[in-house]
Formats: C-alpha cells, structure tokens, sequence
C-alpha cells in the first residue's frame, strides 16, 4: 500500500545516539570546502551539519514497506532548520521523523517531514523540516 494522508501523524522510533566529534566535524567541513569554518574553542557545528544527523532518522521513513517508497524516485524539494542551540562537539543525539503531511496528486506524492534532534538529556537541540516530492512509475 502506498503512501497516503492517512500517514500524518506516523512517528518513527529515534536514531541510535550519535557522537558529534570534531574528528566529524572536521571532516564535514573539508568536504563542503570550508576547512577553516570551525572555532578551536567552542567547535560549533556548521548549520548544514544537521543533514548528517537526519540523515539517519530519513532511513526510517524510506525504508519502511509499508510506505511503498522508492528512493530513487525522490526529489528533495525543501529544507528548513531551526535551532535551539548550535550543535557542538561532545553532543550526544538522538533523531526522531514525524510524518506531517501527505498531499497526493496524480502519480506524485508530497511528503513533509519534521525530524526533532535532542540531546542525550532529552533536551531540543534542532527541528529539521523537510519536503520530498516522489513520484510513482506510471501504469502501462
């Protein structure tokens, strides 16, 4: 069965904790091509760096078989962090997807999602919200 608005609401387990260190960081930073974007004293993580956290909590919702969907077939159309606090070095957090919205039109479906990331004291650190625009192989 395919995905459909009756999913709003649908909330995914949390990650398993994920260290931000600065080996990571570092190494995030380098492949955007900004070597020099953290601060020795206080590493705060780059904004973008969250990607990498939700990352983890997407794989739940695209690899659930109830959903029915295909990740090649996926646009990632929108992206929105706001934060509590930065993301720093020595943080512990978890990542927990909820499913908002499902607008389906014709052979796409409009998917929006919040993923929450919290500390390891169960304290919000950032909300991810994300849409994807995925389409469905056309019947013959």
């Amino acid at each position: 069965m395919p995905i459909t608005p009756d999913h709003a609401g649908k909330v995914y387990a949390p990650t398993a904790p994920y260290e931000v260190t600065r080996v990571k960081l570092a190494e995030f930073a380098a492949a955007v091509g900004e070597p020099d974007l953290l601060e020795e004293a206080h590493p705060a993580a780059p904004p973008t760096f969250a990607a990498v956290v939700t990352n983890a909590a997407w794989d739940s919702l695209f690899t659930d078989p109830e959903l029915d969907l295909s990740l090649r077939r996926v646009v990632h159309a929108d992206q929105q962090f706001r934060y509590a606090r930065p993301l720093r070095a020595g943080d512990v957090v978890t990542a927990t997807l909820r499913i908002d919205k499902v607008r389906v039109r014709g052979a796409a479906e409009i998917v929006s999602v919040t993923v929450d990331v919290d500390d390891a004291l169960g304290s919000p650190v950032l909300s991810a919200a994300s849409t994807f625009l995925h389409t469905r192989e056309a019947v013959a």
